[in-house]
């Protein structure tokens, strides 16, 4: 059984609100270290490490292998980048003119944004390539990325490779710093069922082996309230 372990980055240092999908933010060293600190010591030994070529992740990637130094380097993948939002980057949500961010949405799967960003396809199609590059290495792997990409791998782990509609899109909140694992059998003979329950296993092995690395004390947690720009 392979995993993936999906892990969005540390709070950026921006205003709340702000659209920076592509924008290359960085976050505070602090935080960075300390979502480091909560998940290097539950990564398998043989974890491959791949992170977005944006700061906030890279960063994020050099911490956890510092404190891993056993595990190899972070491979910069640009497929795992958030969602460019073209002209939309840098702005705060409530000045994007309603009318065109209402027509992105009549258009979700192929319409542009910001008139010139990604079409919902195309960030979906480049992060397909990379979920099914990691399907077939058999490997367990981590990504360090952003919640636009994690959101693209529920739809992808569902088999849908593009959501037709806005509403498609899976709504459920990712905290900073919070990360989900996903298991793939070695042989996919048993369904669904048999997934559900392979990645079950993972995340009890990882909350066990988590709530034996703090030792009783309550886990410290990266929140923050989510800016739509890194929230696809």
């Amino acid at each position: 059984m392979s995993t993936l372990w999906l892990l969005r980055h540390a709070p950026v240092d921006a205003p709340a609100g702000l659209c920076y999908g592509r924008t290359d933010l960085p976050c505070a060293a602090q935080a960075t270290q300390a979502v480091a600190a909560q998940i290097a010591p539950l990564l398998p030994a043989d974890i491959t490490l791949h992170t977005s070529p944006l700061q906030r992740c890279a960063a994020l990637a050099r911490a956890i292998a510092a404190q891993r130094q056993a595990l190899s380097q972070a491979t910069i993948d640009p497929r795992l980048a958030e969602m460019d939002f073209g002209a939309w980057e840098g702005q705060p949500w409530d000045r994007i003119a309603r009318t065109d961010f209402d027509a992105w949405m009549a258009d979700f799967a192929d319409g542009r944004a910001g008139t010139h960003g990604e079409s919902t396809r195309l960030f979906m199609t480049r992060v397909g390539q990379a979920w099914d590059a990691w399907r077939v290495s058999g490997r367990d792997a981590l990504w360090v990325t952003h919640a636009g990409v994690m959101r693209a791998v529920l739809l992808l782990q569902r088999g849908v490779r593009c959501p037709a509609r806005a509403d498609d899109w899976p709504r459920e909140p990712i905290a900073f710093g919070e990360w989900r694992i996903l298991a793939l059998g070695a042989s996919h003979a048993g369904g669904p069922q048999a997934q559900a329950q392979a990645q079950a296993q993972a995340q009890a092995q990882a909350q066990a082996l988590r709530s034996s690395t703090t030792s009783g004390r309550p886990e410290r947690k990266i929140t923050s309230s989510l800016s739509c720009g890194d929230d696809l």
